[in-house]
């Protein structure tokens, strides 16, 4: 898959997400197989202004390449100087904008998955941002739209195409229905017929490798966002290079094992070990053992997924306040455990949300430029 001057293969994305993918997760799956991975959203005027969290937050390891920042901005003056900065200061090579972000905290302020429906705002910033990219990538990832009655994806389609951005990302479902139901994948093989001039990539309830297989092959999607379906699970990423090299060689097929041969299904024992090794890379990063530990809490429940744990070693686990005190639990693990069967499911949020949040009057003009006020820029970046 080509991104402007990138060569990406496979052609799978690791997607941005907040308190998720920071280095050291990025770090295990990359360890697993290939394709770009993406930092947590940073915001432009967090990085602009320099705020000291965004830049620790897009620290790369040398051996990550290529760099990949997404960015979230509203006003296309502050997003094209910070990808000027990302250009001309050599922070990455890639440079994603968010216009997907369902969340009511960014939707209620003009940003996200409301962004695009002001059409004439969109083509503002998508232009600003590839006007200061230089030789860099500029990529989007957005969602249908608002909701059924206000879709904006073929519009804002064209309109990046015009404006040069060189992919799309199309998470196949509304604002409204945040993580709720089934995606939509007719909707990404409806924008590729649309914009085939540039690479289309694919997102949504991917939890195996099989589902990505079956998402390029039904919707003609050039390659696959995984989000939510690696949570607890960077060896998902072998499973995709596998099926893609697969697919590659002719074999493709649409169940696991066709579409990538053995598929990576480690037992309790290494997935405890992986587990005591995040926790320490988040360490190593923070700097900060009990916020390290405290960090990596949330990971537990995906990582232990569909297998037998009793609850009250899952809660200690769950609260545990040092690493010595995780390592203890992890060794009370049954090692020789294996491989749960039917977790190949719905991970993280899947509830719909009941309305939009957006900003007074925003669905009254698409046409309209009006840049959100400043509260909508945020002060720090994470999502």
């Amino acid at each position: 898959m080509k991104l402007g001057s990138l060569e990406v293969w496979p052609p799978v994305v690791l997607a941005p997400m907040a308190g998720i993918t920071n280095a050291p997760f990025r770090t295990l799956c990359r360890e697993q197989g290939g394709g770009l991975f993406v930092c947590e959203m940073i915001t432009t005027r967090a990085l602009v202004e320099r705020n000291a969290k965004t830049l620790k937050m897009i620290r790369f390891d040398p051996s990550e390449k290529p760099r990949s920042i997404q960015l979230y901005g509203v006003d296309p003056v502050t997003v094209g100087r910070a990808v000027r900065m990302i250009a001309e200061e050599d922070l990455a090579d890639h440079v994603d904008l968010n216009f997907g972000c369902p969340v009511p905290k960014v939707t209620r302020r003009g940003g996200g998955s409301a962004l695009p429906y002001k059409r004439n705002l969109l083509r503002a910033i998508l232009r600003e941002a590839v006007r200061n990219a230089g030789t860099l990538p500029v990529t989007m990832k957005m969602r249908k739209g608002i909701d059924d009655d206000h879709l904006t994806y073929l519009d804002a389609g064209r309109i990046a195409v015009e404006e040069g951005v060189s992919a799309i990302a199309l998470h196949g479902r509304t604002a409204v229905q945040h993580y709720g139901g089934t995606a939509d994948w007719q909707s990404i093989a409806r924008l590729k017929e649309a914009v085939s001039e540039i690479p289309v990539l694919g997102n949504g309830d991917i939890w195996s490798a099989a589902d990505a297989m079956r998402m390029m092959a039904e919707t003609g999607c050039d390659g696959v966002v995984v989000g939510r379906g690696c949570l607890g699970r960077p060896w998902l990423f072998a499973d995709l290079a596998a099926a893609c090299e697969n697919r590659r060689d002719g074999a493709g097929g649409t169940d696991d094992r066709e579409s990538g041969g053995e598929l990576a299904r480690p037992t309790l024992g290494q997935v405890a070990a992986t587990m005591e090794r995040h926790a320490t890379l988040l360490a190593e990063c923070f700097g900060n053992e009990q916020h390290a530990v405290a960090d990596f809490r949330k990971h537990v429940g995906w990582y232990l997924k569909g297998f037998t744990v009793g609850a009250d070693l899952r809660r200690r686990l769950a609260t545990s306040e040092s690493l010595a005190g995780l390592r203890q639990g992890l060794a009370e693990l049954d090692p020789a455990q294996p491989w749960p069967e039917g977790v190949d499911a719905p991970r993280g949020k899947t509830h719909p949300r009941d309305r939009v949040h957006l900003p007074a009057g925003w669905l009254d003009d698409p046409y309209e430029v009006v840049v959100p006020g400043a509260d909508a820029e945020l002060e720090t970046s994470g999502g």
